[in-house]
């Protein structure tokens, strides 16, 4: 794409306002222009943090966005209450990082698999975070840890256990981070602004409480905003999601996002399997012998399951 204002990377977006960083470090408050938003096919944000854009300054020392350079990735979820648009969670990433907790809250694995799965469909490679290990002292906690970080681990995504408390983890968490632009998703309540303030000095992020009586988590991030780790590289803070609704999924294709289905159903009697009901299904064999996740294989039917003129997406 040629640009011919000022060129700038986007690294905070509040909604209405987007902040480009010059090549200078200056920042600028920027708006879309009108006739640049209705490129936005279906999209609520047509910007994203990760962005590099074309921008023109005003006099008042804003300036319109006029142009976004060609993406190399990007991640995108349903947005909420409109079946048929999306939203532009980060581009141009080199990694997303899902920090989930098995206790206070509890992260549905579901929403962990759609996570994954939209990382792969859209060439981001993914690791995962376990965090607030902690919390988990009982030997039935500690059983549960070792059993979803050895699943993924199995599966072939890096996982990295931490806590803030002890500090377990952190630093091979900051290792994985070096010299990447990261994205950094999770429920709210999961722990994500205690991680960044570990890792960003002067960040300062505020931290959140668990909502006791639903255990969930409360928002404390409001907007997107990309932060400079020390040394090299770059986190992408977003703000805690309950939801994680795919889109744009080809029922067909949805095995090739869970490696492992992918992989077992290469010895399905049919080509054209779709692992629920087909006579000689590789993959439903290996679930009755438990050599598939009944939990990945459960997340699995819920996105070929999803019907894409649901109003409301579902809580995971």
């Amino acid at each position: 794409m040629y640009f011919c204002g000022m060129k700038g990377l986007v690294v905070k977006n509040t909604g209405s306002w987007y902040v480009a960083r010059g090549d200078d470090g200056t920042l600028t408050q920027c708006k879309i222009k009108g006739n640049l938003r209705l490129k936005g096919f279906r999209c609520t944000n047509p910007v994203a943090v990760g962005d590099v854009v074309d921008f023109e300054p005003r006099p008042d020392g804003t300036a319109w966005i006029t142009a976004i350079a060609a993406r190399r990735n990007y991640i995108i979820r349903r947005a909420s209450n409109l079946s048929k648009e999306f939203q532009i969670i980060a581009s141009n990433l080199d990694q997303a990082v899902l920090v989930v907790t098995l206790s206070h809250p509890v992260t549905n694995t579901t929403f962990i698999d759609r996570f994954l799965a939209t990382a792969m469909a859209y060439r981001v490679p993914a690791l995962l975070v376990i965090n607030k290990v902690d919390l988990l002292t009982e030997d039935d906690d500690l059983a549960l840890l070792d059993a979803v970080a050895g699943l993924y681990e199995h599966i072939g995504y890096p996982v990295v256990r931490t806590s803030t408390l002890t500090g377990e983890g952190i630093e091979t968490l900051r290792s994985s981070l070096a010299y990447k632009t990261s994205l950094f998703s999770g429920n709210s309540g999961v722990g994500k602004s205690s991680l960044i303030n570990l890792l960003v000095p002067g960040a300062d992020l505020r931290v959140g409480d668990v909502s006791e009586a639903h255990h969930t988590g409360m928002h404390t991030t409001t907007f997107s905003e990309l932060l400079d780790l020390p040394g090299g590289g770059c986190l992408i803070d977003t703000p805690g999601v309950k939801g994680f609704g795919t889109i744009d999924f080809e029922k067909a294709e949805v095995a090739h996002y869970f490696p492992e289905i992918f992989e077992t159903g290469k010895s399905c009697r049919f080509d054209n399997c779709t692992h629920t009901h087909e006579p000689g299904c590789a993959v439903v064999d290996a679930v009755e012998r438990s050599l598939i996740s009944q939990s990945r294989y459960a997340s699995y039917l819920s996105i070929i399951e999803d019907d894409p003129n649901d109003k409301y997406r579902k809580p995971f």
